[in-house]
């Protein structure tokens, strides 16, 4: 080999030795470890914005669903805004003196797990009514603005938004920079997220859906106002959720993330017999040193008939444990 060739050469190794360094750090999924689900992601997005590829999708159309308690947020051991509406509940208490005796208000005040247990979802509509309607949707999102800023989960005494999944905000932040319109699509309630999804995940007001109660248009005081009423509108889980999508996106979403047999319907709606590539993933909870294992046993966030099928669906799950190098924002 001539000296100038084996100078080349060598230039050619050096030149590689100094990139490689910078082509590590353009891991858009720093946060998940190699293997079949971070696979699964870049493979899909590269089949979707390859242009002139069959399975090229116009940006318009890039559209990809989050659930967020559980897929994007930590929902054990009881939902986050179910602490809100338990709180709500003992702040309220000294305007409503009949809740020391009604049921389950008293069971909330009193700290009584298995009465308020007992209540069931009947129970919880109604603290839900209480807790959240009467009150106008500006009034309502300054007191969940307030409670979002100070509350903190008891385990970690961290504020609930500090225990989002920061593989997912990677997951979400890569979907957008490829062209996608990310959209949450929650059971919890649409006008509890919207006061803070676009700080928390970049996803803005209206590119949220969820469940909500009834609300009617008033004047007050030389005011146009929206009130919200003690009473349920829309439950956006389960096949409500493909009802969500289409009457607030309206568009089929060519990617959906979940994590329960609450989200089964969505991944259902996104992947089942539509043409074209196709993405339904699964965050199976399976770490209970740096947040909770749980799946078919389980009140919140139940994970069976949707594990079972994800084989024969196509969807692909998440182990958090194995698939994550993270689990919280540090």
């Amino acid at each position: 080999m001539r000296l100038s060739a084996i100078r080349s050469f060598a230039a050619s190794l050096a030149a590689l030795a100094l990139a490689l360094p910078v082509l590590a750090q353009e891991d858009p999924l720093p946060s998940w470890n190699e293997g079949a689900a971070k696979t699964a992601i870049l493979e899909f997005v590269d089949k979707v914005t390859a242009e002139g590829a069959p399975t090229y999708v116009a940006p318009e159309d890039r559209i990809a669903t989050f659930d967020n308690d559980g897929t994007l947020w930590v929902e054990h051991p009881i939902y986050t805004q179910l602490v809100f509406a338990l709180d709500r509940v003992k702040q309220l208490a000294p305007e409503h003196p009949e809740w020391a005796t009604t049921q389950p208000f008293q069971a909330v005040l009193e700290q009584d797990v298995k009465a308020l247990a007992e209540a069931g979802e009947k129970g919880l509509m109604e603290i839900i009514g209480a807790t959240h309607g009467g009150m106008t949707t500006e009034a309502f999102e300054a007191e969940v603005t307030d409670w979002i800023a100070t509350a903190r989960d008891p385990r970690w005494n961290k504020p609930y938004t500090g225990l989002v999944y920061q593989p997912m905000l990677e997951l979400m932040d890569y979907l957008r920079a490829n062209g996608f319109e990310t959209y949450i699509v929650s059971g919890g309630g649409i006008e509890f997220m919207r006061p803070w999804t676009q700080a928390v995940y970049g996803v803005p007001p209206q590119n949220v859906v969820g469940s909500s109660i009834k609300t009617e248009y008033k004047v007050v005081d030389g005011k146009g106002v929206l009130m919200r009423l003690p009473e349920i509108n829309f439950v956006d889980d389960k096949a409500g959720k493909p009802v969500g999508i289409l009457s607030h996106i309206g568009k089929r979403p060519i990617a959906a993330f979940g994590n329960s047999d609450g989200d089964y319907q969505m991944l259902e709606y996104t992947t089942l017999g539509a043409e074209g590539a196709r993405l339904g993933m699964i965050v199976h909870h399976t770490d209970a040193a740096r947040e909770y294992a749980y799946d078919r046993d389980t009140h919140i966030g139940r994970l069976d008939k949707a594990m079972d099928d994800a084989p024969k669906q196509g969807w692909v799950l998440i182990d958090m444990a194995k698939d994550w190098k993270t689990v919280f924002p540090e």
